[in-house]
């Protein structure tokens, strides 16, 4: 099985916002049991949904607001919103910005706003710019969830909940793992966007574990860009110039996958340079099944786009009274010896297979 890090619930999580999340999840999968009519009658072009005890409802509108709409990160995310639709009868809008631009997706909250969005799940990786549109759409009777990103740990946005990973600890579970892997010597740390608050708190997280271990290793943060090939272009030219280095760790999928590619391109496993990052995408699998990176960290994305449905419908189903949930979408660590359950299916919670099926869990 795959490694799951501890201590998650020690930094943001108490018990009591834990345990939420956990009934959260297992009322989701009471819904998933007793709204296969509202799924029909969905797939049918009926509008609202109906099923089980719960009664007919509007076709209830939810905006998801995100950083950057076509990652292939978010695939499995959107799967996750269009599976939630199905059993509730729902609609979403999917937008944002495509390159991280926060007034862009600023825009795009005000904009779900003045068109009476029934709930809104928004990326809050900016600590303050979104503030105002999620007290503004509060104000307005419309629910807001935060997803993936949560704002500044010590100064968290409005929302009424946030669903994702634990970030800054998940950082703290990667520098352990790091100073697990690196004795001594130079480690850099590759990271997307500085400052974007979906991954400067990994950062930020891992740094302090390294630091607080004692060991002897140097950090250097080295900025990609949130392009895929000029992830990969800047950290090929960071290696060029540090060909002492011991460890080269990402914090994002894309910094991830470059790191994987200039590992394999250089043999540097093999020359005792060690890896790692975060994500699920299928080329950093790949090149982790061939040897080349030592880790990646999943944070579950399709929950991320599950959960914010199922609560901001329980919300208006409720009228307010049940539905936002602390909900820690979990760390799970991936390596080598554990990646070919991820090799050998293709699926929705992936985000590599459209098909809907059920998936066979490892013997």
């Amino acid at each position: 099985m795959s490694e799951r890090g501890s201590g998650l619930g020690d930094y943001r999580l108490g018990r009591r916002q834990f345990l939420a999340g956990s009934a959260l999840a297992s009322a989701a999968l009471l819904l998933a049991g007793c709204r296969r009519e509202a799924a029909q009658q969905a797939s049918q072009g009926g509008g609202g949904g109906s099923g089980g005890n719960f009664p007919d409802t509007p076709e209830w509108n939810f905006v998801f607001v995100n950083h950057v709409t076509t990652n292939p990160f978010f695939v499995p995310t959107q799967y996750g919103i269009e599976d939630a639709e199905a059993l509730l009868g729902t609609t979403s809008q999917w937008t944002g910005s495509e390159k991280s631009v926060v007034s862009e997706m600023v825009d795009a909250m005000n904009t779900a706003i003045s068109g009476n969005a029934n709930g809104i799940a928004v990326s809050v990786v900016d600590p303050v710019a979104f503030n105002k549109p999620i007290q503004k759409a509060l104000d307005n009777g419309i629910p807001v969830i935060a997803y993936n990103a949560n704002g500044d740990v010590e100064a968290p946005p409005p929302a009424l909940a946030y669903v994702g990973q634990d970030l800054f600890q998940s950082g703290v579970e990667m520098g352990k793992r790091i100073v697990s892997l690196v004795d001594e010597g130079l480690v850099a740390l590759f990271i997307a966007t500085p400052g974007q608050l979906n991954i400067q708190p990994r950062i930020d997280g891992a740094k302090q574990a390294i630091e607080d271990s004692g060991a002897n290793i140097e950090i250097q943060q080295i900025t990609t860009g949130a392009e895929l090939p000029e992830e990969r272009s800047r950290i090929e030219a960071w290696y060029n110039g540090h060909q002492d280095v011991a460890g080269m760790f990402a914090v994002d999928a894309g910094s991830t996958q470059g790191v994987a590619q200039v590992m394999e391109q250089f043999g540097l496993h093999d020359k005792g340079v060690r890896a790692g990052g975060y994500d699920l995408l299928p080329e950093i699998l790949k090149l982790m099944k061939a040897g080349h990176i030592d880790f990646t960290i999943d944070q579950q994305p399709y929950l991320q786009g599950f959960f914010p449905v199922m609560q901001l419908y329980l919300y208006n189903i409720s009228g307010g009274v049940t539905g936002p949930a602390e909900t820690n979408t979990g760390l799970i660590f991936i390596t080598p010896d554990t990646v070919d359950r991820y090799l050998e299916t293709t699926s929705r919670f992936e985000g590599d297979s459209e098909a809907q099926k059920v998936v066979k869990a490892p013997s």
